[in-house]
C-alpha cells in the first residue's frame, strides 16, 4: 500500500511577517516604523539568499553605547538561518566559514567599531570580504598549498551579514547597507526584558516557520523584479530589491509598507556619529547655552560655548569650535521627527540669521543627556569691585 503524500499547509506570509515584527517590538525600540519593517523583511530574506542577485547588509549604528544595538542583533540571531556570531573575527575565518560544507551562515558582527573604528586601522581584507559578499557572484581569492605548489582558489563570499557598532562604517559598506540609526531609549519607552532561555525558543519557532514559508514562496521570489519607489535607483535599488521582493511575495499591506520604509530609510542621514563629545555638546547646549531660550543664532551659540570654563570647545585639536563644526556635530543627531538637527532661519531686529531651535534639540536631550539639574543653571554674573579696602 502506498503511503499518503504529506503536504505542508500554506503559510500566510503577511501574517508571519507581522509576527516577526511583533517579536522585535517586544525587545527592541527602533527609531522609526520604517526600521521595524526593514528588519522583519531582512530576517525573512536571509532564508532566500539563493533567489537574489545581492544581499543588503543590515547595520545597527549609534553615536553612544546603550542604544540597543546588541539586543537588536541578538533578536535577529534567533530568526535567521545558521547564525554565526562574530566579534573581531578575521576575514580568513569568515570566508572559510561561508564556503564550508556545513552550509552558508548568517554572519552577525557585533562591536564592528573595533574593526573599522578610528583606532582599529584600515582592515582592508575584511572590508573587501564584506563588499564582495554583497553580490551572489562575489568571491575572495586566496593562495592555497605549500611552498611552490600554491594555487589560487576562489572562495565564495556571498552571505547575509548584520553588524552593530558605535559610530559609522566605511562608505563602501554603508552604501550596501540598510542602516538603522539606533537611539538610546527615552524614559517613557519600555521593552520586555529578554531572557534567552525563554524567548530564544519563541524566536526559533518563528525562524522555522520563516524557513517553511521561504520554500513555499521561492518560485514567486525567484527572478522577481519588484517595482522601485520613484527616485530609488542604482545602489539603493540593489540594496532594497530583495526586501521588496519578499514584501510582494508576502502580500497584505507589506508591499505598501515596504516601499514607504524604503523611501524613508534611503533618504535618512548617513552621517558619522561623534560619540561622547556629541553628548557633551548636547548637554552644554541644554544646561548652559539655551537655558530658558527657545531659539538662538549660531554665532551666539558658538560664542557662549567657547566661553564656557572647563569645556573643550575653545580648544578642539588646537582650534575653537566654529559654526561649521557645530553644524556637523548636531547633524548626526535627529529631531523627534527623525530629521537631522540643522540650523533654521531666525528673525531678529537686525535681520534674518541662521540658528537653532530648542524644539529641534529636545528629543536628543531626552535620549542622550543625563537628567537636567534640579534647578535651572543661571548665567554667571560679572564680578563687582569690592568696596572694602584690600589689606596691604
Amino acid at each position: 500500500m502506498t503511503a499518503p503524500t504529506q503536504t505542508t499547509t500554506p503559510i500566510d506570509g503577511a501574517a508571519l511577517l507581522a509576527e516577526v515584527e511583533a517579536f522585535h517590538r517586544r525587545f527592541n525600540v527602533f527609531p522609526t516604523e520604517a526600521a521595524y519593517v526593514a528588519v522583519a523583511l531582512w530576517d525573512a530574506h536571509a532564508h532566500l539568499l539563493d533567489a537574489f542577485d545581492s544581499t543588503p547588509r543590515l547595520a545597527f549604528l549609534s553615536p553612544e553605547p546603550g542604544s540597543g544595538k546588541s539586543r537588536a542583533l541578538e533578536i535577529v540571531e534567533t530568526l535567521v538561518p545558521q547564525p554565526m556570531v562574530a566579534v573581531n573575527a578575521s576575514a580568513a575565518a569568515l570566508f572559510r566559514a561561508v564556503s564550508a560544507s556545513e552550509g552558508r551562515p548568517t554572519i552577525l558582527f557585533d562591536e564592528i567599531d573595533t574593526v573599522f573604528g578610528p583606532k582599529a586601522g584600515d582592515n582592508e581584507e575584511l572590508r573587501g570580504f564584506l563588499n564582495a559578499g554583497h553580490r551572489r557572484t562575489g568571491v575572495t581569492y586566496r593562495c592555497v598549498g605549500d611552498g611552490g605548489n600554491q594555487t589560487v582558489q576562489a572562495f565564495p563570499s556571498y552571505t547575509a551579514v548584520a553588524v552593530a557598532g558605535l559610530g559609522s562604517l566605511p562608505d563602501t559598506i554603508l552604501t550596501r547597507s540598510v542602516i538603522i540609526r539606533m537611539r538610546r531609549r527615552a524614559r517613557n519607552e519600555k521593552v520586555e526584558p529578554y531572557r534567552a532561555r525563554i524567548h530564544e525558543q519563541e524566536g526559533h519557532a518563528l525562524r522555522d516557520r520563516l524557513a517553511t514559508w521561504a520554500e513555499q514562496a521561492r518560485d514567486i521570489v525567484m527572478g522577481a523584479w519588484p517595482d522601485m519607489p520613484e527616485g530609488v535607483t542604482d545602489r539603493p535599488a540593489d540594496v532594497w530589491e530583495p526586501l521588496l521582493a519578499i514584501a510582494d511575495a508576502a502580500g497584505g499591506d507589506w508591499p505598501k509598507r515596504a516601499r514607504e520604509a524604503c523611501v524613508k530609510l534611503v533618504k535618512a542621514s548617513q552621517a558619522d556619529d561623534k560619540g561622547s563629545l556629541g553628548i557633551r555638546l548636547l548637554t552644554d547646549l541644554r544646561d548652559h547655552v539655551m537655558v530658558g531660550i527657545d531659539r538662538l543664532p549660531t554665532i551666539a551659540i558658538v560664542d557662549r560655548l567657547n566661553a564656557l570654563d572647563d569645556a573643550p570647545w575653545a580648544d578642539l585639536q588646537g582650534k575653537p569650535l566654529d559654526s561649521r563644526r557645530l553644524s556637523r556635530m548636531l547633524h548626526d543627531y535627529v529631531t523627534a521627527d527623525n530629521e537631522p538637527i540643522s540650523s533654521r532661519n531666525i528673525r531678529t531686529s537686525g535681520g534674518v540669521l541662521k540658528g537653532y531651535y530648542s524644539a529641534d534639540l529636545h528629543d536628543a536631550w531626552q535620549r542622550y543627556c543625563p537628567p537636567p539639574p534640579a534647578q535651572p543653571l543661571q548665567a554667571l554674573q560679572p564680578l563687582q569691585p569690592s568696596s572694602e579696602a584690600i589689606p596691604a
